[in-house]
């Protein structure tokens, strides 16, 4: 039998990291339910305070392939590195400098949409064919691989 895999994220800002891998996955925002133009209008409908109505999110694919991702809010902030991570894969197949260029250019659009960046394994060490380790608005690890 197989399964769906959703990829959760605890956050202190749902809606914002949302839209940050958004932009990163090339996803969207799920669509709210049947009926209603907005998120917000469905919120409103069924009586949840405007303050409560960033407790949670979620991204899913354009074409439907890929996890969806689920945001949600937490009390704490993050204080110790992920145990488990996204790789986004930004340059599979291309390998050496051109992989590297690639990897650098998708780092730098990341940067610009509120990722900071955290290392770069050159190609050769370990093994690696090259990757960049980056970390998201709100300080979760990721590699562009």
């Amino acid at each position: 039998m197989s399964r769906e895999v959703q990829v959760t994220f605890d956050c202190a800002d749902p809606d914002a990291l949302c839209r940050f891998w958004v932009e990163v996955l090339g996803y969207q925002q799920q669509p709210p339910p049947p009926g209603f133009a907005t998120w917000d209008a469905f919120l409103e409908s069924i009586d949840v305070p405007v303050a409560l109505r960033n407790e949670r999110s979620a991204a899913v694919p354009v074409e439907g392939t890929g996890p969806r991702l689920f945001f949600q809010r937490v009390p704490e902030g993050k204080t110790v590195k992920n145990r488990v991570h996204l790789d986004v894969r930004a340059a599979p197949g291309i390998e050496g400098a051109e992989r590297m260029a690639v990897l650098e250019a998708e780092a730098e659009r990341l940067v610009a949409l509120g990722a900071t960046r955290a290392a770069r394994q050159e190609p050769g060490v370990d093994l690696s064919a090259g990757h960049i380790v980056m970390a998201d608005p709100e300080g979760n690890e990721f590699c562009l691989d």
